[in-house]
């Protein structure tokens, strides 16, 4: 099993009441996502108007840039509840129909993970998204008879990491799609200033710079340092927080000011070494790391493909010049890559 890392950009065990505290509550506390939040006031405030629910709306992105707290926000905005649930917890039919005959006329429901839906979970979906109402089989064999149960009018707000798993069938019922990107340091820098002020601690200029930068872009992950940042200043230095200290707590985590820990550097070092830079297929680069493949492609390999210390090629991954220099090291094929 995988130990946790203080980086990772998914939500651990235990921390749900620190994510929800530091929360934002509408798009006015709501920092970057410019390109979504703009599209979203727009159907929100067209939806008020026509006094009807908004479209079904698709969030995609990596995990940790907000795609949770948006719904929280639409719902919010609309003045309307929220249901919450994942795709693994949805396991039958029943359950799905359970979920939606119990919604209010414009409520928001919210699955998060939707890409890992089950067949006959989504073919449920797929009326109540369109036409507002479930097809139920009664009974059985020759005698048995469908009967079509009304819905309230609701939106389903669906997020996912991996876009590319959900069917078409389903992808096409959705009104609205927007992509969440990593987030620019200085956006980065301001959720660190909102979450201290609810945390009640004082955050100099220069070492909410320095966490930002070590964020890997993702304000779940900057959050999380905080915290330990936090901490440490407690212990260590009387709770003032300074540059030293986080600069201290960032090599106790291991993680170094550009946001990669001792996993992602084994990733590229791996790479490298016993690759000779690649190209290397993702499970042999899995199997020479003890790390599952899908891990690997989910929660490693997106910040390392965006901040160009990786590329896909057809043949495999491969080192970029980037990553021989993090790593100090002298690029021996410097043909394959781009400066």
């Amino acid at each position: 099993m995988t130990t946790p890392r203080v980086i990772d950009p998914i939500s651990l065990q235990g921390e749900e009441e620190l994510d929800v505290s530091l929360r934002p509550h509408d798009f006015a506390g709501y920092v970057g996502q410019d390109k979504a939040k703009a599209g979203l006031a727009i159907a929100i405030e067209a939806a008020r108007k026509r006094r009807e629910p908004m479209d079904h709306i698709l969030l995609f992105g990596p995990p940790g840039l907000g795609k949770t707290t948006l719904a929280h926000i639409i719902a919010h905005e609309m003045g309307v509840g929220l249901r919450t649930t994942s795709g693994p917890a949805v396991e039958r039919a029943g359950d799905i129909a359970a979920i939606l005959t119990n919604l209010q006329d414009n409520d928001i429901l919210f699955i998060d993970e939707i890409h890992r839906l089950s067949r006959p979970v989504e073919e449920v979906l797929y009326s109540a998204m369109e036409d507002y109402c479930l097809d139920i089989i009664v009974g059985k064999g020759p005698s048995a008879r469908s009967l079509k149960l009304d819905l309230p009018k609701f939106t389903l707000i669906g997020a996912t990491t991996r876009i590319g798993l959900i069917s078409s069938p389903m992808r096409d019922r959705f009104g609205s799609t927007y992509r969440l990107d990593f987030y620019e340091v200085d956006h980065i820098e301001k959720i660190l200033q909102r979450s201290a002020r609810i945390l009640q601690v004082d955050l100099p200029s220069e070492a909410a710079q320095l966490i930002a930068r070590s964020s890997r872009r993702t304000p779940r992950t900057a959050n999380r340092i905080l915290k330990r940042v936090r901490d440490y200043a407690l212990v260590k230095n009387s709770g003032r927080i300074t540059e030293a200290v986080v600069r201290a707590t960032l090599k106790l985590l291991t993680i170094d000011e550009i946001g990669l820990d001792e996993v992602d550097r084994k990733i590229l070092y791996t790479l490298i070494t016993q690759f000779k830079g690649g190209p290397a297929g993702l499970s042999s680069l899995a199997a020479a790391i003890s790390e599952e493949r899908q891990t690997i492609e989910d929660v490693y390999e997106p910040y390392l493909l965006q901040e160009g210390f990786l590329q896909r090629t057809a043949q495999g991954r491969v080192a970029t010049v980037r990553a021989y220099q993090h790593l100090g090291l002298t690029s021996q094929k410097p043909e394959l890559f781009v400066p």
